[in-house]
């Protein structure tokens, strides 16, 4: 019996230990795939190429102190230090995407603290900061994001901004395909069973968890946020890249992203 893929139930710490080793086994790769994309210093909210720069979502200033989760390398950390001077420290869960990060640090020399931490338990006070965000971080890789969102909240100060970008919730209706078979909507999208990659063994090795547009809107509210705005963004034309299953063919007709803006009180 070899690696396998498919729907079962995974719960908060099977999902950490697993997606925590997988990040911390495919950091390296993932930078190499990907780093050019992502830039070492650049804020890509999602693989559609649309940027804090062009968007300006999180309203910062040099007066905020910021916090990102699920940061992967700090890329986004380090651009808002280069073109905002915010202060801003970023956490992870996984060491392995953090060594990355220390390493573009180095390079750049923009360095922001990282910390590694589980986003489910933040190790800081409450109402510690102005602005939360994060890009494609944590919310799609835990078994519970509703406590994601109340534990975001309690970190942030009253009035505080959290903006989170996240696979927008159709895309798990259809199969993970860049090509013209991937515009076929083959599972249910009220099926909220999570995605689990699992080794020989039946132990988990990947697991990602879907929520639908409602799910998503209810655990914002339920933690004492409001929903400013979502963002659909759509396909730019001079975006030829294909990752995963994003692509110009799909992104042509069906959203890949869904970014939430959030307020505190």
């Amino acid at each position: 019996m070899g690696d396998a893929v498919g729907r079962r139930t995974a719960g908060t710490g099977e999902t950490q230990a697993a997606n925590r080793a997988w990040w911390d086994g495919e950091a390296a790769g993932y930078y190499t795939e990907h780093g050019g994309f992502l830039g070492d210093d650049e804020f890509v909210w999602g693989p559609e190429g649309w940027t804090e720069e062009m968007l300006d979502l999180l309203r910062a200033t040099s007066e905020q102190r910021i916090l990102e989760i699920g940061a992967g390398a700090g890329q986004c950390a380090r651009w808002l230090r280069r073109h905002v001077a915010a202060s801003v420290v970023a956490t992870d869960l996984s060491m392995g995407m953090l060594a990355v990060g220390r390493e573009l640090s180095e390079r750049t020399g923009t360095a922001p603290p990282l910390i590694q931490c589980d986003a489910l338990a933040l190790p800081f006070g409450d109402a510690s900061f102005d602005t939360v965000f994060t890009a494609y971080g944590v919310v799609p890789f835990v078994a519970d994001s509703a406590a994601v969102m109340q534990e975001v909240a309690r970190v942030l100060r009253p009035g505080g901004r959290f903006v989170f970008s996240t696979t927008h919730p159709v895309r798990w209706s259809f199969p993970d395909d860049p090509t013209e078979a991937g515009l076929t909507a083959r599972l249910s999208y009220f099926d909220r069973t999570p995605y689990v990659e699992t080794d020989a063994d039946g132990r988990a090795t990947y697991v990602e968890h879907h929520r639908t547009m409602g799910d998503r809107v209810r655990e914002i509210v339920a933690a004492g946020l409001t929903l400013v705005d979502v963002v659909e963004p759509e396909w730019p034309e001079d975006n030829t890249e294909t990752w995963g299953g994003w692509s110009p063919t799909r992104g042509a007709l069906i959203p890949g992203t869904a970014i939430f803006v959030c307020r505190k009180g």
